[in-house]
């Protein structure tokens, strides 16, 4: 039995800590904050209930098979999963509205012919097909087994098929999505549609590669999913399995150090003075502050970047509404509001500059979920955007305008909005810098095959032996479900040994 020292108590480290207590080790995580879940909050007042973390999950296999491999109880036993239906409708920028059927590709290609004329569903359906080859030739690599030696593969191959150009009698390879929207999709509000997916994991579809198809695939396949309760409940689920498991957590207990001994890592300093000494190290830090913690280098040339994949790298922002009066009947789960002009959204937030924010996408989030509101005459509501995290977010006025943008948007999606709200929170890249540590707030986005290995995580191994990378900063890269995937291949790497770590 190996004594193992988890730092943070995120999705990806709790998933590790959970798998190698079930495997006979004996675990503590040192969590600096004093609650579980890293990203995956929650925020309560006068009866309300927000997530302030992600709202929906996607790929719930990810947490099904951690429930299965770390106890007897299955994951719907110990927390309601809903599939969302519709998966979300969209208002685009000339007032075109379209509500897209959750895991039905007749029923959204029926939709789109519906809403933007005959032959539109299909190119959209064509599009997916082209899509599900992208993720069959990246899922294996990509989430499922170590990055070293996958990585070089995967940074310099693009796996989204090349597509008959009817004209020109030849192929021609969309190298971003941008270009797929307008060689393939050739409808603006279908290249919306699609950038969005992309916009909405925090990725510019301009210079995201091709690969980035398999995120609107992922929600086709899959389905779209809400935790009742909240993901927040998710989060509970995965931290009572750890306890269940006798792993130990400390709340509030910041590491400030990793030991070294005989050329590996053999435990934590915390800042309190007190040291925990350790087989392994597991980290679910981003790869800055990892790197602050110890002096032994735990990158080399040749590995992925250590660093943020791209810069600058964008967060969320966030207004949590309560609401007076009950959620009308039919009301839609999502809805994302398009900005009325992509590509100045898209500028500003590559470089982010200028006298006055833009008016981003937003996304609505309205659950029917009578355990976020006091009764039945009211409605919590979530409205977010992707953000630029070089935003002077420390001024009221960048906050007050981007209130506004939000609350503007939000009122496309709920009747009366205005007149029905009572209070109203904001979450800025501020708020996600002080509860998870993130640099400036920055939200990890998922990793993606080719475009140079700028789009992937450093590996789950480091320089050092005994310290392992888990979370959203490391291999298979953000996103709940990848967090998940992050802590299987950590258990692995430590249980299984240098076999299944491959060449590094």
């Amino acid at each position: 039995m190996a004594r193992i020292a988890v730092i943070g108590a995120g999705m990806g480290a709790m998933a590790a800590a959970a798998r190698l207590a079930v495997a006979g080790h004996r675990v503590a995580v040192y969590e600096r904050t004093e609650t579980y879940g890293g990203a995956v909050r929650r925020f309560e007042r006068d009866g309300f209930a927000f997530d302030t973390g992600p709202g929906l999950l996607t790929l719930p296999a990810v947490y099904r098979d951690l429930f299965v491999k770390t106890g007897k109880e299955p994951l719907e036993d110990v927390v309601e999963l809903v599939q969302v239906d519709p998966a979300a409708r969209h208002v685009f920028a000339d007032g075109t509205q379209v509500s897209l059927p959750n895991a039905s590709r007749a029923g959204v290609v029926a939709a789109l012919d519906e809403a933007l004329g005959a032959g539109a569903g299909q190119r959209w359906g064509d599009f997916l097909v082209r899509a599900r080859e992208a993720w069959d030739r990246t899922r294996r690599p990509l989430l499922e087994e170590p990055l070293w030696p996958n990585w070089q593969v995967l940074a310099e191959r693009e796996p989204y098929p090349a597509v008959p150009h009817k004209r020109l009698l030849r192929t021609r390879r969309a190298g971003t999505p941008a270009e797929i929207g307008a060689w393939e999709l050739r409808d603006e509000r279908l290249a919306a549609l699609l950038e969005s997916h992309v916009l909405g994991y925090g990725l510019d579809p301009r210079t995201a590669p091709a690969s980035a198809a398999v995120l609107p695939y992922m929600e086709h396949a899959f389905g779209t999913w809400y935790v009742r309760g909240g993901v927040r409940e998710l989060a509970r689920a995965v931290y009572e399995r750890c306890l269940q498991r006798r792993v130990e957590f400390s709340f509030g207990a910041e590491v400030t150090g990793i030991l070294e001994k005989d050329g590996r890592a053999a435990g934590v300093e915390l800042a309190d003075g007190s040291v925990a000494e350790a087989d392994h190290v597991v980290a679910d830090v981003d790869p800055a502050r990892l790197r602050a913690l110890t002096e032994h280098p735990l990158d080399a040339d040749g590995d992925v970047r250590a660093d943020d994949p791209v810069s600058p790298r964008p967060g969320r922002f966030t207004a949590l509404l309560a609401l007076r009066g009950g959620r009308e009947p039919g009301a839609v789960h999502r809805t994302i509001v398009h900005a009325p002009d992509a590509e100045t959204e898209l500028d500003f937030l590559a470089s982010p500059g200028g006298d006055r924010p833009v008016c981003p996408t937003v996304t609505v989030l309205r659950p029917d979920d009578p355990a976020l509101t006091p009764d039945g005459a009211h409605e919590s509501v979530v409205v977010s955007a992707v953000v630029s995290t070089e935003a002077a977010w420390e001024d009221e006025g960048t906050v007050r305008r981007y209130t506004d943008f939000l609350v503007e948007a939000a009122e496309r999606a709920v009747p009366g909005l205005r007149e029905r709200l009572l209070w109203h929170e904001v979450r800025s890249p501020v708020h996600t810098e002080e509860e998870t540590g993130a640099r400036s707030g920055v939200v990890p986005a998922p990793a993606l095959a080719a475009g140079r290995g700028r789009f992937l995580y450093p590996a789950n191994t480091t320089r050092l032996p005994g310290l392992y990378r888990v979370g959203g900063w490391s291999h298979p890269g953000g996103g709940l479900p990848h967090a998940g995937m992050s802590g299987a291949l950590v258990a692995g790497l430590i249980v299984e040994g240098p076999e299944f770590r491959g060449s590094q």
